[in-house]
């Protein structure tokens, strides 16, 4: 086939992967199953990564740092709210693409519809916490008396609005596992773009709208992120999708609501038990001053931009494990692992050569701050040293949430984070006196170590008999 002819066959694909055509992803080229199911799931990732770069460039315009760390400092709480509904979403996409997989469309449905009322219940008991404890929060995490009086609206908005983290990311779990990537994709390219519109506008003012600072940021995020749940409801309710919700599958089931948890609860203690350990890193940084977390957070949120398209690879994978486990085939399974694992390094390998070579440029974007720029270009540097294994790792990690295994991946990341990154941050920093380079430092170290854990373990093939 001539390059051409190659390049014309991916067009034609990449256009069905954006229409979003349902497809059978248990038959077929392997490749092409991928590509189907990765092309949109990136696109939606880059779309939620979007998010985090917009919302600090135009902060850090401000020229506070201030109010830069205050997103930093918040941020790193909110992971743990991203946890619940990331571990949600890891339950709903491994039990719907299970369903999906053993042709069985109605019980999807109702996974689905239970999936959402766990959602409701949790985005409420995390509200009354954002709004009576906001200001505590920040104290906690080391924030100065001055950036909580003048920044918490930032923090209070974030924590009173989780519901539209929670559904965004819930549901389009719910859609990742019926294959409908397409419409996750576009519910993020429509939140993305509100957000991208209504920053500068709430932010610095603009007409009638005051300018509410790093506050104004929040509250464009919520607004973007809420509308993309109303499209997403359309789709639920209105649309075309496979899963389709209504008054007959709207029934609360306890013995369904009570499986998802346990499935859920794996993929949520991975990244309760991640970000939890975030928190730390920025509190053992915040000793280091304003400067250090401000810079750590301008990288931190670049990283992202590059992590969560590669997620959209993992994502991919989970799906395909599922689907192909529910028909029966384990053995396609673990070779779109595999498969996926390989086109995921080729990505990040290329993003490390970015980031290693360029980070002086890419940093320079957000803040002319000396201090605030060294800290985060070495933060860049040193983190993306470690892609390449993590490339691997997040797919592999990603495959067993898929096949309903949440189990394994979280006792690794027990380990690796708790275990080791911690102590390792901490003991670097201050006993060792590497100050920040040594917080930067464990991180790569521990997720190297964790995706070749990862990999040794999927390879004994236990996963494949996992009922859910």
């Amino acid at each position: 086939m001539t390059v051409f002819n190659k390049t014309k066959s991916f067009f034609r694909l990449f256009v069905q992967a954006i229409k979003g055509d349902t497809q059978d992803y248990t038959t077929g080229s392997i490749d092409r199953a991928i590509l189907l199911l990765s092309i949109p799931m990136i696109l939606e990732m880059s779309m939620e990564s979007l998010f985090a770069v917009v919302d600090v460039y135009y902060v850090s315009q401000l020229h506070d740092n201030d109010a830069v760390a205050t997103v930093g400092l918040t941020e790193s709480v909110l992971t743990l709210i991203y946890s619940l509904a990331m571990g949600l979403s890891m339950g709903a996409t491994a039990m719907v693409a299970r369903r999906v997989g053993e042709r069985d469309i109605n019980a999807a449905r109702v996974a689905a519809m239970q999936a959402i009322y766990i959602g409701l219940g949790l985005s409420l008991l995390i509200t009354v916490v954002g709004v009576f404890f906001s200001e505590d929060i920040l104290r906690l995490m080391g924030a100065s008396e001055s950036l909580i009086e003048n920044n918490s609206g930032y923090t209070r908005w974030m924590f009173t609005g989780n519901i539209t983290i929670m559904l965004l990311f819930l549901i389009n779990g719910v859609f990742r596992g019926a294959g409908n990537a397409s419409i996750a994709m576009r519910a993020l390219l429509l939140a993305n773009g509100l957000n991208i519109i209504l920053d500068p506008v709430f932010i610095f003012g603009f007409g009638p709208v005051p300018a509410y600072g790093v506050e104004g940021a929040a509250i464009a995020t919520n607004i973007g992120r809420g509308t993309g749940i109303l499209f997403q409801l359309y789709h639920l309710f209105r649309g075309k999708s496979l899963i389709k919700l209504h008054g007959g599958n709207s029934a609360i089931l306890w013995d369904i609501i009570w499986r998802l948890i346990k499935v859920s609860a794996g993929g949520t203690g991975q990244f309760l038990i991640g970000s939890a350990s975030w928190i730390f890193l920025v509190r053992i940084l915040s000793d280091f001053g304003s400067t250090a977390v401000a810079g750590y957070t301008i990288a931190i949120r670049v990283i992202v931009f590059a992590i969560l398209p590669a997620w959209g690879m993992a994502n991919a994978a989970a799906t395909l494990v599922g689907q192909n486990l529910g028909a029966g085939h384990p053995e396609r399974a673990e070779k779109s692992v595999w498969r996926t694992a390989f086109f995921n390094m080729v990505f990040l390998a290329l993003v490390t050569l970015v980031f290693f070579s360029l980070a002086g440029y890419i940093i320079q974007l957000f803040t002319n701050d000396e201090l605030v720029l060294k800290n985060g270009i070495q933060c860049l540097q040193i983190v993306s040293v470690g892609y390449i294994f993590y490339a691997y790792g997040m797919v592999v990690g990603q495959s067993f949430n898929g096949a309903g295994d949440t189990r394994t991946p979280t006792l690794i990341s027990f380990f690796g984070f708790w275990v080791f990154q911690i102590p390792m941050a901490y003991a670097l920093a201050n006993w060792w006196g590497a100050g920040t380079t040594g917080v930067f430092s464990a991180i790569p170290i521990a997720e190297s170590l964790m995706a070749i854990a990862s990999i040794l373990i999927f390879r004994q093939g236990k996963w494949k008999a996992v009922e859910i």
